[in-house]
């Protein structure tokens, strides 16, 4: 009877897991929005290059011409102006200086090259206080900026920083984000809310909801601080209909000097900016921010012809980690948003799992995980329980684990309703003799049995499990081991269904 209550726990504990596994964390629709991948052929370097040695010097000439006449009227608009402005500039700074920075604005951007097309109309603050833009893919997004008139843009905060340009930026009364502050997001929505809810006279406030440069091949998840405060928004799409793509700048690619430098070698760039209908939120939607940010975005991405993905800037940050661990950076990319909500994961524990990810994937080619250096790291040999278990986190069945899978397969292993149990029965499985201990020899021949390998050497694990040199394990290191290395209790269990499917399969013995 107690054999088939601890069968019956066990089966359990299998339909738990096939559940957990089975939810829906497909793959995305876009492996990496984060590389540009514009191929030029050598006949088309050699045209840039012709093309470039005239344009580019004769380019730059024109708009440092431009700058001097750009670089007092925006130093005049700021003179007195905070980074963090407390109330709206004086009207006569809006009505005189604008629309004059506004046509020197326009006039660099078509020095540069740049052929603006904007369909739709822009609505005014009281139509829509919250312009959204997307996707947003280079600095040469600001031509959004100049012609929706200069509205107050939401911005990192070291952009302000930035010799020249900073001061153009200053110059819209920007909301400056410094991502690095765990307060930032906080800080930054009451800034938007206070803007967009106050009687002073506010300019409109453009975002970018994304908050990182994509290829525009997707939709990665919106900010929500363009929706929290509950009030109607004006989609902006973006568009750069050119044959080639000189313009994307993202987190690997052309660095922001070559994006420059192609694209005022260019005969002209085009552009197309369209104001779409402003989306006006339901009841809803004005108490789950988190439902009118998808909500636009699915509209915003059906309008554009893309997917949208579940990516989002700490996506970035663990791309750069996974570069310092000797992986390809792309290795780090695991739909942040949706493996954080659906698996209850926060960013310390994804970047621990990057970590572990790397000691293994570090010495395979592509920075994927194989069988073999699977079966190296947990220091067994290949097996058919082994096997199982690398199916678990091979969820495309493809021969290797990414980091996706490998974050998602060990919080599915990390059950921690089940787990004690099947610890419990492990343990029992190699404490032979009963006697609360496992020793290096009872390890030895249960493994040796589950595996089919009579010369197993399993000291090297056994060491790593009993800690400090002890000729024996206890229960408690047994678990504080397992919980860390949660693989090992899915073996374990696979060897208990295969004991309890040989014992199930003998012959009844007739009296």
């Amino acid at each position: 009877m107690a054999q088939e209550s601890s069968d019956w726990e066990l089966g359990v504990w299998e339909s738990a897991l096939h559940l957990e596994s089975s939810k829906s964390l497909y793959p995305p629709a876009v492996d990496n929005p984060f590389v540009q991948q514009t191929h030029i052929t050598a006949w088309r370097w050699a045209y840039i290059i012709l093309v470039g040695v005239v344009l580019v010097p004769v380019r730059v000439s024109c708009i440092a011409v431009l700058f001097i006449f750009l670089w007092p009227m925006a130093v005049l608009y700021t003179i007195g102006c905070s980074a963090h402005p407390a109330k709206p500039a004086r009207s006569w700074r809006r009505k005189l200086l604008q629309p004059v920075l506004k046509f020197l604005f326009q006039l660099t951007f078509f020095v540069a090259g740049f052929l603006v097309k904007v369909k739709g109309k822009k609505a005014t603050r009281d139509e829509a206080p919250i312009l959204v833009t997307a996707p947003h893919s280079t600095f040469f997004d600001a031509i959004v900026c100049v012609e929706a008139g200069l509205p107050s843009v939401v911005s990192a905060s070291q952009n302000a920083r930035i010799p020249v340009a900073g001061k153009f930026l200053l110059s819209t009364q920007p909301v400056l984000v410094t991502r690095e502050d765990p307060n930032s997001r906080k800080t930054t929505r009451n800034e938007i809310l206070k803007r967009v809810t106050s009687k002073r006279k506010w300019p409109q406030i453009l975002i970018f909801p994304e908050g990182v440069c994509t290829n525009r091949t997707c939709l990665v998840t919106f900010k929500l601080g363009a929706f929290s405060p509950g009030v109607p928004v004006q989609p902006v799409l973006l568009r750069y209909p050119n044959t080639l793509d000189t313009v994307t700048w993202t987190w690997q690619g052309f660095t922001g000097f070559q994006a420059c430098m192609l694209t005022l070698s260019q005969l002209f760039t085009r552009v197309e900016v369209e104001f779409m209908p402003v989306y006006i939120p339901n009841d809803q939607e004005i108490k789950d921010p988190v439902l009118f940010a998808n909500t636009v975005r699915i509209n915003m991405a059906n309008a554009l012809g893309v997917p949208v993905t579940d990516h989002t800037y700490e996506d970035c940050r663990l791309m750069i980690t996974a570069g310092k661990l000797q992986l390809p950076m792309e290795a780090g990319l695991v739909e942040f948003t949706k493996i954080s909500q659906k698996l209850k994961l926060d960013w310390d524990s994804i970047h621990q799992h990057l970590d572990e990810y790397a000691t293994i994937a570090v010495a395979s080619n592509g920075g994927k995980i194989g069988i073999e250096e699977f079966a190296n790291y947990l220091k067994l040999p290949i097996s058919e329980p082994l096997r199982k278990l690398f199916a678990l986190f091979d969820r495309n069945n493809d021969g290797s684990i990414d980091f996706r899978e490998y974050v998602i397969g060990l919080t599915v292993l990390c059950n921690p309703t089940n787990t004690e149990k099947i610890l419990q029965m492990s343990f029992k499985l190699f404490d032979l003799d009963e006697d609360g201990f496992i020793t290096e020899e009872e390890m030895a021949a249960v493994l040796r049995a589950a595996f089919g390998v009579p010369d197993l050497d399993v000291s090297r694990l056994f060491q790593e499990i009993a800690r400090q040199n002890s000729e024996y394990i206890s229960y408690k290191n047994f678990k504080k081991f397992a919980l860390k290395h949660p693989e090992y209790a899915k073996l374990f269990k696979s060897y208990l269904d295969l004991q309890a499917a040989y014992i199930y399969t003998l012959p009844q013995v007739q009296f």
